[in-house]
């Protein structure tokens, strides 16, 4: 009988060894997935925040970009809105005066020429069917300048305030000495050494300072 009791002893001491082992072994298992689970969940996180990262660092790119491109689109904005808002008389007199559209700015003193322009020379004359040179700077400069200005070119010479070429600006006279010793034509100075004037070959037209023929007989600029 002492015996029996020694080996059910026996087994039931194994029994409760071998119970507590699994449930320590379930216990490492539980704690190894615990363990685990974070670890996949930081690896799935990191790789989330990751694919945030590197969205983030595209978006920043594009935005870096679309800011340059915004900058270039605003510069090319300003200089489009100047050339869509210019009107053809800009145009036209921007490329003959060799100087961009947004220098061409007095439209009361080209629209005029362009009323003029191709007017044949007549000496004496004071309408469009012929003009002389004074009698188009007078009638130039009392239309556009509100000038009362009279006389020939001799005269307006002596009327001005003697100038320097670099020192011309829109609305100064310029005269010359065409085979003669005094002065025997004048043309009102634009920009850019232009000037308007009526030339007894082709009437009134823009010629350059530079020119040869021009620069060979200029006398100097004024201005009133």
């Amino acid at each position: 009988m002492i015996r029996v009791k020694g080996h059910l002893l026996v087994k039931l001491s194994i029994c409760a060894l071998s119970l507590s082992s699994c449930a320590s072994l379930k216990k490492g298992n539980a704690n190894k997935k615990t363990a685990t689970t974070p670890a996949a969940a930081n690896n799935n996180r990191i790789q989330f925040i990751d694919g945030i990262a590197t969205s983030r660092t595209t978006r920043n790119n594009t935005s870096h970009y679309n800011s340059k491109d915004v900058s270039i689109s605003k510069n090319i904005t300003r200089g489009s809105a100047n050339l869509e808002n210019a009107q053809s008389w800009q145009f036209k007199y921007a490329q003959l005066l060799d100087v961009p559209v947004e220098e061409v700015l007095n439209q009361k003193l080209y629209g005029f020429i362009d009323e003029w322009y191709g007017t044949p020379y007549r000496l004496g004359g004071k309408t469009r069917d012929g003009i002389d040179c004074s009698g188009f700077v007078n009638t130039l400069m009392n239309t556009v300048f509100q000038l009362g200005l009279s006389g020939n070119s001799t005269d307006l010479f002596s009327q001005v305030k003697r100038l320097k070429p670099h020192d011309l600006h829109e609305g100064d006279l310029v005269f010359f000495r065409i085979h003669h010793k005094r002065i025997s034509h004048v043309g009102i100075y634009l920009e850019n050494d232009k000037f308007v004037h009526a030339s007894t070959s082709a009437g009134v037209m823009i010629s350059d300072l530079k020119e040869p023929y021009w620069k060979r007989y200029f006398a100097g600029g004024g201005r009133l």
